[in-house]
């Protein structure tokens, strides 16, 4: 993988709207707000039938994050944003990736913005389950970028530390000669995902007042640059937590049908060791089906931390995986991530 495909190819790349749906969104799939056109980027196949979904519809998911009267609100991760004055969501991002990248908004000057130099501000998070870079949090995504940078991008400020609305980013901006353009690039660690926020412009000085503009972010409690401890209303997050060494009874999901595509799923564990919540972050109906009935006959040891029950949230890949970086290997060696 690229760094274009991390924020170009989301960031500046033409859009196609989402063919309709002749029975609406798909269930469990992610809602449009009123008068939000859904988009792709250019050069994705949008497979009609996979689609994101989850065994209930009260726990939170990454990709239902919305904008409304000019906040924007992710209860997974937390997040609560008001956009700067006249700035809107004009389009709703892809469905979620088989690699489990999410756009959970992009920003832009509405048509009452007054300012000469526009620009935008992108919120996208990869869950590091289905990464398929060798990085295992948000300072090593970051230096990662940078190091795998195109030749035509040049950068402007080397990966650091930032405090953001009290909270620690990993930061590094870079620039276009040939387009003028320039990207403040800023991300941290929430729940086993890296959330990240590009912001792109040809004015820096539009780019540091949203950079400012920033502090006024509420983020939880757990969010830094190398992730929460979990606890208490959070799971604790662990990497191929689904061992042999974990668990008590397992069952393999038999599929009919479409075995070769990659299933990322993420689940929860309840501290009684069963499976309490699924998250299809890319399914068929009868993939759903047939991997729903496996986990619910799945029985895990129950997870303690000095001494009290924890919840557990860890991934899943059923399928054919996903092709990963070579360097990805190293991680099976590394502690798990909490």
């Amino acid at each position: 993988m690229n760094f274009r495909y991390s924020v170009c190819l989301l960031l500046v790349s033409c859009r196609l709207s989402l063919p309709a749906q002749g029975q609406g969104t798909p269930k469990g799939g992610s809602d449009s707000s009123p008068g939000v056109v859904a988009k792709v980027p250019s050069g994705v196949i949008l497979v009609k039938g996979a689609w994101s979904s989850a065994s209930d519809s009260v726990t939170p998911l990454p990709e239902r994050g919305v904008v409304d009267h000019g906040v924007f609100r992710d209860p997974y991760f937390g997040i609560r944003y008001a956009l700067p004055p006249d700035w809107t969501e004009k389009y709703r991002g892809p469905p979620p990736s088989e690699n489990g990248r999410y756009v959970l908004a992009e920003l832009a000057p509405a048509d009452t913005f007054k300012g000469a130099v526009r620009g935008s501000v992108l919120i996208t998070a990869q869950d590091m389950f289905f990464s398929l870079t060798p990085t295992n949090n948000a300072v090593e995504l970051i230096n990662y970028m940078k190091n795998h940078l195109q030749s035509d991008y040049t950068t402007e400020t080397p990966p650091k530390q930032l405090k953001i609305a009290d909270r620690s980013f990993a930061f590094f901006s870079y620039w276009s000669p040939a387009a003028e353009l320039h990207w403040y690039v800023l991300a941290t660690d929430i729940r086993c995902h890296v959330v990240q926020i590009v912001l792109t412009s040809r004015d820096m000085k539009l780019l540091d007042s949203l950079l400012v503009d920033l502090n006024k972010m509420k983020l939880p409690a757990e969010a830094s640059p190398t992730g929460g401890t979990g606890g208490g209303a959070v799971p604790v997050c662990i990497q191929d937590y689904a061992q042999a060494e974990n668990m008590i009874a397992r069952a393999e999901p038999v599929f009919t049908d479409r075995k070769f595509n990659p299933v990322p799923v993420r689940i929860i564990i309840g501290k009684d060791g069963k499976v309490k919540h699924v998250h299809f972050i890319s399914a068929f109906p009868d993939q759903t089906k047939a991997i729903s009935d496996a986990l619910a006959r799945w029985k895990f040891k129950p997870y303690r931390r000095d001494g009290q029950g924890l919840e557990v949230e860890t991934g899943l890949q059923f399928g054919r995986p996903n092709a990963r970086d070579p360097a990805n290997d190293e991680r099976r060696g590394s502690p798990p991530r909490n």
